[in-house]
């Protein structure tokens, strides 16, 4: 259940945030910064999906592991970038990687679970 309602709320934010950054931030953002808003949006929405699939399978052990660290890493992943786009020191950028490599343990985690099933 708290995995289902993180992920519902990482998927709000998500939607929230892309909205605000297409029309609330319209003409302040830089080229790049729009791209880390752009890419943080993505990645955000994309991986609240998988977190909340992973909440409703019932599954548990390495598949319920997989969605925690994916949860962990889009709100690393997503957070330094929005952060660097409204306007953070450029080295919040050696945090996400962080992220990235979360959300590639989870993408893992999920492989190896449906591996063992």
């Amino acid at each position: 259940m708290p995995l289902t309602l993180i992920a519902s709320v990482l998927g709000f934010v998500g939607v929230a945030l892309g909205a605000f950054g297409a029309h609330g931030m319209s003409g302040r953002f830089t080229p790049e910064s729009r791209g880390w808003w752009e890419t943080a949006t993505l990645y955000l929405l994309v991986h609240a999906v998988a977190v909340f699939a992973a909440s409703l399978s019932g599954r548990t052990g390495l598949f319920s592991a997989g969605g925690w660290i994916m949860l962990i890493g889009a709100m690393i992943f997503s957070g330094t970038l929005y952060s660097m786009a409204l306007g953070a020191p450029r080295w919040f950028g050696a945090i996400t990687p962080i992220g990235g490599v979360c959300l590639l343990i989870g993408w893992a985690l999920f492989a190896a679970a449906a591996l063992r099933s």
